[in-house]
């Protein structure tokens, strides 16, 4: 009787089949591409994009923000959230421009109407909410203006089409504040694409985080009741769908919790918690709400930027392409056997 073959404790050994023949145990494959390129083209996107996503989501929050300050009786909360609407959205213009290279192409962008394309969809409604923001942030400078003539009119007729601007705007905000979430899981890049029932969610909570930032800095503690309670929501909505896209996508939520993306993504889970725990029991300080308020400021740019450099670390590594279209094959391969049992 022959004996046994020893089994090396190399990592590469040999293993013997059921019927005699010999597999090989490899280390696990390293991913590689042609002359070291990714297997998808990264997003030639930069930091700007990040930035837009910012001012897209503050523009919306703040928008919510006055329109809360309008209903309930609350000036300061409705001017604060008008100028600081205007000079966001102003930002994103000029960033989505930037982006763009030159003006016309956004112009070019509204010969045609896609309901299936995030980017024609973003851009009317950019188109929609910009006027109504402007000319109810304009409406605040009505008290400014000369009681006579053609000023005194305009005076007059200021203030109540403003508050019909202002509605206008928050009735758009809410989509203005998750279709670039929708705009960024619709490409190919793989946290991004795999991320899309958390993103709009995250981005929802980020603009209502940053909306109530605003409040807070702004308006006295007996004032900021509506923007505690936008804290409040926008926080809750942020952490859920943090915890969702670090947690629910395998392999994928990889990019989000290692590198830049982690630590930028860890920093703004813990704004967030303080700035709405702050929101909460300062109720009585200025000092203590401003502060609350300057933290949801910052998650939101740390959330935004987290988001979107995850997404580009994802599409230049390999291994978050390769890996997961290799699960889904054999996922697709074992149903199909089960089903033809």
């Amino acid at each position: 009787m022959e004996p046994r073959p020893h089994r090396s404790s190399d990592p590469v050994r040999r293993r013997r089949g059921r019927r005699g023949g010999e597999d090989l145990a490899v280390p696990e494959a390293e991913f590689t591409s042609y002359y070291g390129r990714p297997i998808l083209k990264p997003p030639v996107w930069t930091w700007d994009i990040a930035a837009y996503l910012f001012t897209g989501g503050l523009a919306a929050g703040s928008s919510l923000l006055a329109a809360g300050g309008q209903v309930t009786g609350r000036p300061v909360l409705r001017r604060a959230g008008r100028v600081t609407a205007l000079a966001a959205v102003t930002a994103s213009a000029v960033f989505l421009v930037k982006d763009l290279g030159r003006p016309a192409r956004f112009h070019h962008m509204l010969r045609v109407a896609k309901p299936t394309s995030p980017m024609s969809v973003g851009t009317w409604i950019l188109t929609a909410y910009g006027p109504a923001a402007g000319l109810a942030a304009v409406a605040e400078a009505a008290p400014w203006l000369p009681g006579r003539g053609v000023t005194g009119l305009a005076r007059r007729v200021l203030p109540p089409v403003g508050h019909a601007a202002g509605l206008a705007a928050a009735v758009t905000a809410p989509a203005l504040a998750t279709y670039t979430g929708v705009l960024l899981a619709d490409t190919a890049v793989p946290s991004w694409h795999e991320a899309y029932p958390e993103l709009p969610v995250i981005f929802a909570g980020s603009a209502l985080a940053s909306g109530a930032g605003i409040g807070l800095v702004a308006a006295p503690p007996g004032e900021a009741g509506p923007a505690r309670r936008l804290a409040v929501a926008g926080a809750a909505l942020e952490l859920f769908g943090s915890h969702r896209v670090e947690t629910r996508l395998g392999l994928l939520s990889e990019p989000y919790t290692t590198g830049r993306p982690g630590r930028l993504l860890r920093a703004a889970r813990a704004l967030t918690v303080a700035g709405a725990a702050g929101a909460l029991l300062g109720r009585r300080s200025r000092v203590v709400s401003a502060a609350s308020g300057v933290a949801l400021l910052a998650a939101s740019v740390a959330t935004r930027f987290g988001i979107f450099y995850g997404g580009v670390a994802s599409a230049r590594d390999p291994k978050y392409t390769v890996v997961p279209q290799r699960e889904r094959v054999a996922r697709r391969r074992a149903e199909a056997g089960d089903a033809g049992r």
